[in-house]
């Protein structure tokens, strides 16, 4: 094994990284496969309370005006 190059031993590394992912995503696929809708965590509900703003069609005329596309 001495006489391997350096590039030889990234390659092998860098092929290893590649299995390993591949295997890391393969493992998430079966995980959301086998698990079902009703049981996936959601990122945040949104409550009826909170604030969302949208911008009015004013604001948007005001904003293509100063900044033309």
């Amino acid at each position: 094994m001495a006489g391997r190059g350096s590039q030889t031993f990234q390659k092998r590394q860098k092929e290893q990284q590649r299995r390993e992912k591949q295997q890391e995503k393969m493992a998430k696929r079966l995980t959301r496969k086998h698990t079902p809708l009703n049981e996936q965590p959601l990122s945040e509900p949104l409550s009826e309370d909170s604030d969302l703003e949208f911008p009015s069609t004013m604001d948007r005329m005001e904003e293509e005006q100063y900044n033309p596309a």
